[in-house]
């Protein structure tokens, strides 16, 4: 199945291959102020629709995630980093961002990031 999301204004848009039946609600001190739901996804699932230079990028701590975000709404849609055990790139996308997901539908599995 292939979703399509975006930032509030648009200027991040992309497509998503795959079906999204769970995420994962983070309290690090990045997703807890941010308040996404995130999906995990191999990162050739995401086609981006909008130019890369649409967006900006933020690390933090360890720096292995690439947090990108619109720098004119601020919306965070998507991150990208590479899967600790097996190195295979990877996207973690924020499933709030994707226009056709029913939210009271997926599993929802706490994670203590503010832990790692």
């Amino acid at each position: 199945m292939t979703h399509h999301g975006s930032c509030h204004c648009g200027a991040v848009a992309f497509d998503l291959e795959g079906d999204v039946t769970d995420a994962i609600d983070c309290n690090c001190s990045m997703c807890r102020r941010r308040g996404g739901l995130l999906a995990f996804f191999p990162r050739e699932a995401l086609t981006l629709t909008t130019p890369e230079s649409n967006y900006r990028t933020y690390r933090f701590n360890k720096e292995h995630l690439a947090h990108h975000f619109c720098p004119t709404c601020g919306i965070a849609p998507f991150s990208e980093g590479a899967d600790p055990r097996s190195g295979a790139k990877m996207v973690a996308v924020n499933v709030r961002c994707l226009e056709d997901v029913d939210l009271s539908s997926l599993k929802v599995s706490q994670v203590d990031g503010a832990s790692f």
